[in-house]
């Protein structure tokens, strides 16, 4: 640590040397090293709050205005209006961007702020867009700063004759001088009118010429104004860095008095363009007030007078403090704790950071034990409940192996069963939908067939009844078989020689009928999807 930042207050010092010379003399050398280390902590806290001073540095202070910004998204409000701000002419406000002028022949635009601009110095950062189907674009576009709201007027879009600043992008090349698309500022005291033959070459501050059209990125422009210095940098829009400007130009003793309006005015003429503004962004500067440092106040030859004396009694301090340790060895804790108690708010900080982290880690690990054992106790459970529903299986392969307990069954098992359970449900859902696919075909085929379609349905049902009536003649004529008696009852073989016995005669005709019904059914599927072809 050098000299000059590490003591900034001689007051402090010479009380301290003072009070240190006082405790040495009359009291332990323990309370001497308190009383330094307190001061030592005085001494810091009053160096952190001088350097942590912002008036000791010099530079400008630099603080954003909303009231005279305005930036998308969500620009417009509900009403159409933006917030601090009013447009006037064919000027078109979106969430986005304000479009000054479209790109149609003959139109002015503008956007003015309601507030006025209290600051003597300022910064004014500028995101538009200029684009246009030509090569040629006209009129071009203004940033002002009056002293009242401008009208509508011949000067881009506003009104000549103005108090104030203007900085005019000029996109058309009126004097024929082929120094087009160019950037220019002029001051107007309220006398002089625009010069727009010569394209205000000569009322200009300064200029440069810089393409702004039909560039793949906003273009961005930042007008300075700071002690009676006017300076403008700009960004041609080529890359997407907000950072890449240039200077345009630089022009001194420009008086801008405060309490001024800030607004953007564009115009077209034969040639039209479209005139977007992104990004409207004032930012204030202040400059920081310089005060002398106690330190420069106080002659160096006593300065380091005093840094001497205060290191040799340090020195002394810490010799005797290391014999205290030796002699009293027990009371080691006791100086560890006064060292705390001393120690640094710094240090105090991340003391607390560090213990409040090792709380939550044995937490942490704490929590994850009881996780541990929740999900022991589930696994137990599972093999518990996978026991019981063995059940009778379980058992008999414990009295196969000796009495000895079912092994449990594993995850791999149960994701098996439960993944083939899954598969003989979604076999049985596509077999169910199959047999409900395949009713509603047989039901449709009347539906799809129209007139043929029902009286092949009639044609089907009357063969049923057929094969029914038949049917029930047969059951008739084997009742009657049955009733009769036997005039020859020896002659008749019994079952047990080979003889049919009824039930297999009934399952014979049973079967046969089935056959001849499916046999008609499908006959008829088969004519009636023929039928479809024709």
């Amino acid at each position: 640590m050098s000299s000059e930042g590490r003591w900034t207050s001689t007051g402090l010092q010479m009380l301290l040397l003072l009070l240190l010379k006082r405790v040495v003399g009359t009291q332990t050398i323990a309370a001497a090293g308190s009383l330094v280390l307190s001061f030592q902590l005085l001494l810091l806290c009053a160096r952190d709050g001088m350097a942590q001073d912002p008036t000791r540095t010099t530079g400008i202070h630099k603080r954003f205005e909303y009231k005279l910004s305005f930036k998308g998204p969500y620009l417009v409000q509900k009403d159409g209006t933006i917030p601090f701000w009013e447009h006037h002419g064919h000027a078109i406000a979106s969430d986005e961007s304000v479009r000054i002028t479209p790109s149609l022949k003959s139109k002015k635009g503008s956007v003015w702020c309601k507030e006025l601009n209290p600051h003597r110095y300022w910064t004014v950062e500028v995101i538009f867009r200029v684009a246009g189907r030509g090569r040629l674009g006209a009129d071009g576009l203004a940033v002002w700063y009056t002293e009242e709201r401008g009208q509508e007027g011949p000067v881009f879009g506003s009104s000549d004759m103005w108090k104030g600043l203007g900085v005019f992008f000029d996109s058309f090349d009126n004097d024929g001088q082929r120094n087009n698309p160019y950037i220019m500022a002029m001051v107007n005291n309220g006398t002089l009118a625009y010069d727009h033959e010569a394209d205000g070459s000569s009322q200009q501050l300064g200029g440069c010429l810089r393409d702004f059209r039909n560039k793949p990125y906003p273009v961005r422009v930042k007008i300075e104004y700071y002690q009676k210095v006017l300076t403008i940098f700009f960004h041609n829009g080529l890359t997407n860095s907000p950072d890449d400007y240039e200077l345009c130009l630089r022009a001194e003793d420009v008086i801008l008095k405060p309490d001024g309006y800030f607004g953007i005015s564009a115009a077209t003429g034969g040639l039209a363009d479209d005139h977007d503004v992104l990004a409207f962004l004032t930012h204030s500067l202040v400059p920081y007030v310089e005060k002398p440092r106690p330190h420069d106040l106080i002659p160096d030859e006593e300065r380091q007078k005093f840094e001497h004396e205060f290191d040799d009694y340090r020195d002394k301090l810490e010799k005797a403090r290391e014999e205290y340790k030796k002699q009293h060895p027990n009371e080691k804790q006791d100086i560890a704790e006064e060292d705390k108690m001393y120690e640094a708010q710094d240090v105090k900080e991340l003391r607390m950071i560090f213990d409040g982290q090792n709380e939550i880690h044995r937490l942490v690990r704490g929590l994850l034990v009881k996780l541990d054992e929740v999900i022991g106790r589930q696994e137990r459970e599972l093999s518990m409940l996978t026991l019981i529903n063995q059940g009778a299986a379980g058992q008999g392969s414990q009295v196969q192996s000796g009495n000895q307990p079912a092994a449990s069954i594993q995850r791999h098992e149960v994701d098996a069963l439960l993944s083939s359970q899954k598969d003989i449900s979604g076999d049985v859902r596509d077999l169910r939908a199959l047999l409900t696919d395949l009713q509603a075909r047989v039901a449709g085929l009347g539906s799809e067939g129209h007139k043929s379609g029902v009286a092949d349905s009639a044609e089907i049902v009357k063969q049923l009844q057929d094969v029914k009536v038949h049917f029930s003649g047969v059951q008739s004529d084997v009742k009657a078989l049955l009733s009769k008696p036997q005039t020859h009852p020896a002659n008749c073989p019994t079952a047990s020689d080979g003889c049919v016995t009824p039930f297999v005669l009934f399952t014979f005709l049973f079967g046969q009928l089935i056959c001849i019904v499916g046999y008609f059914m499908y006959r008829s599927s088969r004519e009636a999807a023929a039928k479809k072809f024709y």
